[in-house]
């Protein structure tokens, strides 16, 4: 008994239906993925440049998951009759899936290598910023009658001994953000034995340049720190000074020019020099953040400085680290990924090279497949393996 024709058209449509859903949906991932995995591999590609190091660097076996959805969904299809379209689809997509775990397999053996006790929970599942609060939150400083305000986030009770502490400046172009983004590595870093001070600065705005007031209120904030030493336990010859992005151009800028006696708080009393310096993907000298025009660092320079460096030569060469490199300063922690565009690993390398040059102690770690602000994912592997050594750096001289 044959079954009537009407029946079989009725039953052959959902499965017609289904087979081109998946085809759709496997050809959407499966190319979406491809254009990560190029993008990280290859930054040079427009478009898949930007996404790639950003999507590929923080979150790749996420990618590979993703991928492997697509190959699954291509190989349905190709079994239900789409067979060149499903064969295709399926080899572009399990290529991406193996692309996106060389990445996180890379990512690995250099959070290994760095001694990363790597947490497979915290890279699928701590995707943001999390939910830290600090101890306690201060004002350190009121230039202008506007208060400035400083997150403390403490290691636990030790009575009696001291412990290292570290102020850091947030990213932001100089003109955005503010402490809060530090709240995963404050906590982080106290739950480690680091007290961690995230300090808020003046912001600049267009037609309120900050460049002779957001460093001088960094050294102001170190001063505090340095002040309440004692009320927070800190050990105050290892107390350092950093910051991510143009928060570790204004650490480094205030920290060498503190050394070199150039610099002075914006409130209170100006305080010794920091033990050492940690610039996280920093811009090493603001006359080449104009020159090379990269996600903003031409406007954040001219916010900054209040116009051009054709305008103002003096200004960007007092903010810029580059200019105050010479022997004798603090010893320093330069982190950057090997994909950034904007703090290019070349100039953080070579800024590395002059500092050891001229006899100052400098480290420069480069994490693969990673932009910039590769710490934003609290979770990925570039974000664990940075805190690790920032802690490292923070305590060597502890012991």
């Amino acid at each position: 008994m044959t079954m009537p024709r009407s029946s079989a058209a009725s039953t052959g449509r959902p499965i017609r239906i289904l087979r081109g859903a998946s085809a759709v949906l496997a050809s959407f991932l499966a190319f979406l993925t491809l254009a990560i995995v190029l993008g990280a591999y290859f930054p040079g590609i427009p478009k898949a440049g930007v996404i790639g190091p950003v999507l590929g660097g923080q979150y790749p076996f996420h990618v590979a998951l993703i991928a492997l959805v697509a190959a699954v969904l291509a190989g349905l299809a190709w079994r239900a009759g789409l067979v060149r379209w499903g064969r295709v689809v399926t080899i572009v997509a399990t290529l991406c899936s193996v692309g996106a775990l060389a990445i996180g397999g890379t990512q690995l053996r250099t959070a290994w290598n760095a001694g990363v006790d790597v947490s497979l929970n915290q890279v699928f599942t701590e995707l943001g910023y999390p939910a830290a609060k600090p101890n306690a939150t201060e004002t350190y400083a009121s230039p202008e009658g506007r208060p400035l305000r400083v997150d403390a986030y403490l290691p636990g009770n030790s009575p009696g001994k001291k412990v290292p502490a570290v102020v850091l400046a947030h990213s932001g172009g100089f003109h955005t953000f503010d402490k809060s983004d530090l709240r995963g590595t404050g906590r982080w870093l106290a739950d480690h034995g680091v007290a961690v001070f995230a300090v808020d600065y003046r912001l600049a705005e267009r037609d309120h340049p900050t460049w002779n007031q957001a460093p001088q209120d960094l050294v102001s904030a170190l001063g505090w720190v340095r002040k309440n030493a004692d009320v927070y336990g800190l050990d105050s010859s290892r107390i350092s000074l950093g910051g991510m992005s143009a928060g570790g151009t204004l650490a480094m800028n205030a920290a060498y020019r503190l050394h070199n006696g150039t610099i002075e708080a914006s409130e209170g009393t100006t305080p010794e020099p920091p033990a050492s310096v940690i610039g996280f993907y920093p811009g090493t000298d603001v006359t080449d953040m104009w020159k090379n025009d990269v996600a903003g660092t031409r406007e954040a320079a001219e916010l900054f400085t209040g116009g051009t460096p054709q305008q103002y030569p003096d200004r960007y060469r007092e903010v810029s680290p580059t200019s105050d490199i010479r022997a004798g300063l603090p010893r320093t922690l330069l982190v950057v990924g090997d994909r950034d565009r904007s703090a290019r690993p070349g100039t953080v390398t070579d800024f590395g090279d002059a500092l050891r040059k001229n006899g100052v102690p400098a480290e420069v770690r480069k994490l693969p497949f990673a932009e910039h602000a590769f710490d934003d994912a609290y979770g990925s592997l570039t974000s664990q393996t940075s805190r690790r050594i920032l802690l490292d750096f923070l305590t060597r001289d502890a012991h």
